[in-house]
């Protein structure tokens, strides 16, 4: 492939994907929203991934807290262990990580589920039948990841404290009420507000990435496959780019 025929490729795709948004941007604000739909993806999306959720956040709780308790005791500074734990959960980990695991499942779900109602030629039906696949199928993915996204992760943050709190007894004796107490005094307002202010961009390239891939799959059932497997590998680099533009941001205003 030349040159020229990939800048020409390039530019193609950056135009479907322009399109695409101002497709889903219009549907989003014109008459006719389908709310049902829109409960059942937030419960599909939110619902269904709070186990897996909710085992990640204690693990990441007990991990920061088992590997920065015995360097905190060497300097004589374990009473900053739950405010160190609570800022790093709260500002970063919960959000991140929370974020690539719903890359990983929801991303992957909407690219297999949409795509392979492409190529059954289900999309194509509906559009036959004058249904805005848009306002039926994208509109409502999207918008379910971008408002499950902030509830997942303050559902993450609170167990990764309480995995915290179950790490620092592992080896003391660490009263609840005083380490929930001095958790959250080490946490500010921006702290909290920036880090649930990303988690609605994430759920939005999420959603987003998952229903393009899946609405534009190719013929035949590997481009299901495909279609899966690009939408959890873009989403996941496109989240830790929009992290790393919260965070530059955050630091501009602080």
């Amino acid at each position: 492939m030349s040159t020229l025929t990939k800048t020409n490729s390039f530019f193609l795709n950056v135009a479907d994907v322009a399109l695409f948004l101002v497709r889903v941007f219009r549907n989003t604000f014109s008459r006719g929203f389908e709310f049902n739909e829109f409960l059942k993806q937030c419960f599909q999306i939110g619902n269904k991934s709070l186990a897996l959720i909710g085992v990640t956040g204690v693990i990441i709780g007990l991990v920061l807290t088992i590997q920065s308790r015995p360097v905190l005791v060497d300097f004589g500074a374990e009473s900053m262990l739950p405010g160190m734990v609570a800022i790093s959960i709260i500002r970063e980990m919960g959000p991140v990580i929370t974020a690539l695991i719903c890359a990983g499942k929801i991303g992957s779900s909407m690219g297999a589920e949409l795509g392979s109602m492409r190529v059954t030629e289900q999309i194509d039906a509906m559009e036959v039948s004058s249904i805005n696949p848009f306002k039926f199928l994208i509109v409502p993915r999207v918008l379910a990841a971008t408002l499950m996204l902030p509830v997942l992760t303050l559902y993450a943050d609170a167990l990764g404290i309480l995995g915290s709190w179950a790490g620092a007894n592992i080896k003391g004796d660490a009263n609840f009420v005083l380490f929930i107490s001095r958790a959250f005094a080490s946490v500010e307002f921006m702290d909290l507000f920036p880090a649930i202010i990303k988690t609605f961009f994430f759920g939005a390239v999420i959603g987003l990435v998952g229903c393009y891939k899946g609405y534009n799959a190719g013929s035949g059932t590997e481009s299901v496959g495909i279609a899966a497997n690009s939408a959890v590998v873009m989403s996941s680099l496109l989240v830790i780019i929009v992290d790393l533009i919260a965070v530059q941001i955050t630091d501009l205003i602080k």
